[in-house]
């Protein structure tokens, strides 16, 4: 697991840096766990773009993970690391003593042909192995963090992260989230032991325009560069600022740093300190 850099031969090359992919040990996907997946062009129901700059880029098949690891107390065996297009984490497939096999996210350092288990009791503190939160100490990194109990891992799931668990009262643990954000969660919320693996993709550079559109990311331009009837910013002689004191969206709401989190959100109640 690393990453790889190239001779500036070419103009793109200077600053390309991708994954050298050495962690992957199987080339081809699971085929029962494949679902199709199709794209949306950034459009509803309706046909109407919503969310621009979506579009082209490679097919791309969707890898069933299983977030829920509702599989109690059976072992399962790590069979390979994969390549997952849909997420910045790593992938491992997993098989258990009768032959069923699912996906789940690589935290780092697991390897090929070693064993996991989701409990909803006490287990061995090892990487992948997936327990409540009220049996895992303090300090230990985690992942693959449910928000409600018996429900989908939700937080914590992109690669390199982890988070932490600080202190344990009541019904409650408080745990320190990437962001730096300490959120209350239930003691019977489960988590994965271990960090996210693939901790490098923080340091990869595209290079070059192609590959975002390989990803299925269309360029933007800037509203400063539009003429006034398509963005607050446009319009002016030449190279003229955006004019407005408060930068704003196309459709006027503010932006550049602007909170828009609900006022009166239901979560406020858990959170302990905001995020950085």
């Amino acid at each position: 697991m690393g990453v790889k850099k190239f001779k500036p031969t070419t103009p793109n090359l200077r600053f390309t840096v991708i994954s050298d992919f050495k962690d992957i040990t199987k080339k081809y996907p699971e085929k029962s766990l494949l679902e199709p997946l199709r794209k949306s062009g950034g459009r509803n129901s309706y046909g109407r773009i919503t969310a621009r700059g979506i579009g082209g880029g490679n097919k791309r098949m969707y890898r069933v993970i299983d977030f829920k690891r509702d599989r109690f107390d059976a072992p399962a065996k790590v069979l390979a690391l994969e390549y997952d297009p849909n997420r910045s984490a790593r992938i491992a497939l997993i098989q258990y003593g009768d032959g069923q096999k699912s996906y789940i996210l690589a935290p780092f350092d697991l390897k090929v042909g070693d064993e996991i288990i989701s409990t909803r009791q006490s287990a061995e503190i090892q990487v992948g192995n997936c327990m409540p939160l009220r049996n895992i100490p303090l300090g230990i990194a985690i992942h693959n963090l449910e928000v409600k109990t018996n429900s989908n891992a939700q937080m914590v799931r992109g690669a390199g992260t982890s988070a932490q668990i600080m202190a344990k009262e009541g019904d409650f643990a408080q745990v320190q989230l990437p962001s730096g954000e300490i959120r209350l969660f239930h003691l019977d919320c489960r988590a994965t032991i271990g960090q996210v693996g693939n901790i490098e993709h923080s340091s990869i550079s595209l290079g070059k325009a192609g590959r975002s559109r390989w990803y299925g990311k269309r360029p933007l331009s800037r509203g400063l560069a539009m003429n006034p009837h398509d963005h607050p910013h446009g319009g002016g002689e030449g190279k003229s600022g955006q004019g407005n004191p408060h930068p704003v969206s196309p459709w006027g709401m503010p932006t550049k740093g602007y909170k828009t989190r609900k006022k009166t959100k239901y979560s406020d109640r858990f959170i302990v300190k905001r995020r950085r």
